[in-house]
């Protein structure tokens, strides 16, 4: 076989150079007609030995052996070329190949599955849409073929072949839609939040498709930031899944690459690429909720899967958030539902260094709700599994959000030794970003645990400051906005704590900014708490209730349990001006108070204080 290729080698050269052979594709069909099958190796060989035979006559100094070695030389790296096109093809059709036969024989319950596994976008060969549509056409033909096929399985085999016409035509429709709506709005906004129904993009790309299923999940989508019985009415059909499946995991895509691609502000674009993964995350786990809510277990499952996948793509991402939560997309959403719908498909995920990340991203919107011991939990699975996978970036992080963990269980020499471990590891691995988070969260333990031992030690208080300090200013050289906003939340309440409330403003109300511009819902609302604090204690009301009644409704709107806190400073207050001095407050900042939490939220702070007072009778 070895003399076979060489030979073979030789005339495929021989008749480029003689021009019987003129074209690419012509070398293409006398590989894929000659090449054996199971023998790429051996030809691989010998085609490298023909092209180090060549090597010697390149550096002669005899000119016309070396332009008839060139003239070789050519050839052989077209070879080479249409060779490596030959094999990804070959790869591409036993892929297919190897489906079907599993399509044919897999029970009901798997057979979405096999599929779903090859249209994983985390594959290294992912497929083609030329591949798709053979993969239908090959699905088609078995269906009809004598293969003794159970009725029931020809009938699931064509939903299959028709889910996937079905979403190559409405892709075919809404590929060049993709992201057109940004020209019409803002370009730092992503759009998937609380906006007008004609500004995002669920409506244009509705307008964008044929498929009624489509249009209606799209406005769905457009008019609630979720799925209802308006978009998902009754069970669906196979076929309306796989066109729904595909169109959305290619809208994903496209949209993280033109992000990723976007000269005009780097930052930006990651953190619109960010929010897109986010938000399609949460529309599968939706879909996933709603497809159990109908008793379709299957498709239940399908979306688990879809929504897994997009998370492992998105932990492999430079621009993962380790220090960020999910509060950029779909706003208003209760998160806690969202945690649901993504711990489930995690537990089927191996201990990779994937999965650790994924844990810390759980992890920190755990504790942001409140759920300390959860939090916990995924914290220290992420730290095992990131020592395991040798992920020290990951390892660091682990360690700084278990240290503000335990701050918040109160458990101060734990949230100092997982601070003081993270900083070792960080100045030891070269991790500045780890570095200035750890700087921040020792600096933090070191205050409250001094506030718990001895709070009038203003000399222990005052040689603490320095490593937030320090912190802030290393977030802030490396440009790194989740990291900022957790530096400057960390200095603000310290500062507030010294009792240094006009220098805590001051850093509070720039943390603020940037975790607005992150979307952290759960920074913003925390800066607002302490804010209230410092404003308070000033003596300025005012502010004191606009920045205590933001706080309250935005921890509310998460579902966090620390509502509760800027709600008793509001209650201190509402009891020391009175009922009447409480409302003209209210009424005097409604105008400021629609800007950020709406007309629904003004009209809900009274009821929410309340339902705060009452718990206390």
């Amino acid at each position: 076989m070895r003399d076979h290729y060489l030979e073979l080698l030789d005339q495929i050269v021989a008749d480029t150079l003689k021009g019987n052979i003129r074209s690419k594709e012509q070398i293409y069909h006398t590989l894929e007609a000659e090449i054996s099958a199971g023998t790429g190796e051996l030809f691989e060989r010998c085609l490298q030995t023909r092209i180090d035979e060549l090597k010697g006559l390149l550096e002669t100094d005899d000119e016309l052996k070396q332009a008839k070695a060139i003239r070789k030389q050519r050839a052989l790296k077209t070879i080479q070329s249409e060779w490596e096109r030959w094999q990804k093809q070959n790869q591409g059709n036993t892929v297919l190949t190897n489906l079907v036969q599993a399509l044919l024989v897999a029970p009901d319950e798997q057979r979405l599955q096999h599929l779903l596994m090859v249209l994983d976008p985390n594959q290294k060969e992912i497929l083609t849409l030329d591949q798709l549509r053979q993969l239908k056409q090959s699905l088609e033909q078995e269906s009809h073929s004598p293969n003794n096929l159970e009725p029931s399985e020809s009938t699931a085999l064509i939903g299959i072949a028709r889910g996937l016409q079905q979403g190559l035509d409405s892709w075919q429709q809404i590929e060049t839609q993709v992201v057109n709506w940004i020209y019409s709005q803002s370009q730092s906004s992503l759009g998937f939040g609380n906006i007008t129904e004609q500004q995002g993009p669920w409506s244009h790309w509705a307008k964008s498709v044929d498929s009624q299923f489509l249009q209606q999940v799209f406005m769905d989508l457009a008019q609630h930031q979720k799925i209802t019985k308006a978009g998902i009415g009754q069970p669906l059909q196979i076929s309306d899944w796989l066109e729904l499946a595909l169109v959305l995991q290619k809208l994903q895509t496209n949209l993280v690459r033109w992000f990723d691609q976007q000269p005009y502000d780097s930052k930006a674009g990651k953190r619109l690429s960010i929010a897109t993964y986010l938000t399609f995350t949460i529309v599968w786990g939706q879909l996933s909720q709603r497809s159990q809510q109908l008793g379709q277990p299957i498709l239940t499952e399908a979306c688990f899967q879809m929504a897994l996948q997009g998370l492992v793509q998105f932990a492999q991402q430079s621009y993962f958030p380790l220090y960020g939560g999910l509060f950029t997309a779909l706003s208003g959403e209760s998160l806690q539902t969202l945690l649901d719908y993504l711990d489930s498909p995690l537990k089927q995920t191996p201990n990779t260094g994937i999965k650790a990340r994924i844990l810390i991203l759980l992890g920190y919107t755990q504790q942001a709700l409140g759920h300390d011991d959860l939090a916990l939990s995924f914290h220290e699975q992420s730290l095992e599994i990131a020592r395991v996978a040798q992920d020290l970036r990951c390892e660091v992080a682990s360690y700084n959000h278990l240290s503000r963990t335990y701050l918040s269980q109160h458990e101060y020499s734990a949230a100092i030794t997982s601070s003081q471990r993270a900083l070792i590891l960080a100045r030891q691995g070269g991790d500045r970003l780890g570095e200035a988070n750890a700087l921040a969260n020792f600096g933090y333990s070191e205050v409250l645990q001094i506030q718990a031992e001895d709070p009038l030690d203003t000399q222990r208080y005052e040689n603490v400051l320095p490593y937030l300090e320090q912190g802030l200013q290393l977030s802030e050289q490396l440009g790194d906005r989740p990291s900022h906003a957790l530096c400057t939340n960390s200095l603000g309440i310290v500062l507030v704590i010294m009792g240094k409330y006009q220098a805590a403003i001051t850093i509070l109300e720039q943390g603020t900014r940037i975790a607005e511009i992150i979307g952290d819902q759960w920074l913003v609302s925390l800066n607002y708490c302490y804010l209230a604090e410092a404003y308070r204690e000033l003596g300025n009301i005012e502010n004191a209730i606009y920045t205590g009644s933001l706080a309250m409704y935005l921890m509310f709107q998460i579902e966090s349990s620390t509502w509760r806190q800027p709600a008793g400073l509001l209650s201190i207050l509402y009891g020391q001006i009175g009922p009447e001095a409480f409302q003209e407050y209210l009424s005097h900042l409604r105008k400021q108070l629609l800007m950020i939490i709406g007309v629904d939220g003004y009209d809900y702070l009274p009821k929410l204080l309340a339902e705060y007072r009452q718990s206390l009778a």
